[in-house]
């Protein structure tokens, strides 16, 4: 599966969102999609419409991470968002997602995204 991962710049995403996902199971069982990993610019519309899934971090607004979750809306892609336990997302989120989940640590994070996988 194809994974584009969106998320806000607000964070240390590369120690909290990219280092949990590449250390996981899940980096050799998808293609995960980082946005911000090199210095490489990608396009991330094309990369959002080549993808099976997005999974959105949205513990912290980010309008540039809102015009790719548009996108991937407008491509009918599945919207996979996760977030902080304790942080509260925009409720303008269930409009393009059925599943909104909050997670307590990187290894939860990757366990709720698993599980999710598993009935995917």
């Amino acid at each position: 599966m194809k994974i584009y991962v969106a998320h806000s710049s607000s964070f240390d995403y590369m120690q909290e969102l990219y280092a949990p996902l590449r250390n996981s199971e899940l980096n050799a069982q998808h293609m995960i999609f980082l946005p911000h990993e090199t210095d490489a610019r990608m396009n991330t519309k094309e990369a959002i419409e080549k993808s099976d899934l997005v999974i959105a971090e949205v513990s912290y607004p980010s309008t540039g991470e809102g015009i790719e979750l548009g996108w991937a809306d407008g491509f009918h892609k599945p919207i996979l968002c996760v977030h902080k336990a304790g942080m509260e997302p925009s409720n303008s989120l269930k409009v393009i997602s059925n599943t909104i989940l909050a997670y307590s640590d990187a290894a939860d994070l990757i366990s709720k995204i698993e599980d999710y996988l598993s009935h995917a």
